[in-house]
């Protein structure tokens, strides 16, 4: 395994290639202890400890730190650790161990998440919201449906609630121009409410 390259990273550390690949991203210090400089070799023993005990335990800390701060999706997280230059197999190992431990755990992240918007946030909201944090949206459907009953009283919560956003735009059906009825309706569509329940509340 010939070093190709190795090119400077934030916060002092570098980065390692490997046949022309990056490999892992280290430290200086860390470079002189293993022996790392371009055009070397690095050993089957040194790769082997660097990507199996020293970036694991690494990426584990990082994940841990961030984790103190608010809780993070498995596509958050990853992304977070690709940030950080992990390589994917050592991005892998530490999602296993938060997963196994209930660290990071997409299901109760979205049960938190709609206990906590249910009352504020359309579902398409709540839905896409929680798609971009790369969880699916059938997990999301089943979780808002076990949270509002699902059917009818899904629709009535989210009637309820564009009734208060038209209340506190102090709408009144019986003056609002058409003006007003259009600028509200396009701004409560583009909040995830369907039109057939925007219009019914803008009548009145």
């Amino acid at each position: 395994m010939t070093v190709t390259d190795i090119s400077a990273a934030p916060k002092s550390r570098s980065r390692v290639f490997i046949d022309d690949e990056l490999a892992f991203v280290l430290y200086k210090g860390e470079l002189q202890r293993y022996g790392i400089e371009i055009g070397g070799e690095v050993s089957a023993a040194a790769y082997d400890e660097i990507c199996g005990k020293l970036l694991p335990r690494r990426a584990k800390m990082r994940a841990l730190h961030l984790l103190k701060d608010r809780r993070y999706t498995v596509i958050e997280m990853q992304k977070k650790l690709q940030q950080c230059g992990y390589a994917p197999a050592v991005i892998e190992m530490v999602l296993e161990y938060l997963q196994s431990y209930g660290y990071v755990d997409d299901e109760q992240y979205a049960r938190d998440y709609v206990a906590c918007h249910i009352g504020t946030r359309s579902h398409r909201y709540i839905r896409e919201s929680l798609r971009a944090k790369g969880i699916p949206c059938e997990i999301t459907d089943v979780i808002y449906s076990e949270a509002t009953g699902g059917g009818e009283e899904a629709e009535e919560l989210e009637e309820r609630q564009i009734r208060r956003l038209l209340e506190k735009k102090k709408y009144d059906p019986a003056t609002a121009d058409i003006k007003e009825r259009q600028r509200l309706f396009a701004s409560l569509c583009r909040r995830g409410y369907r039109p057939e329940h925007v219009r019914r509340c803008l009548a009145g």
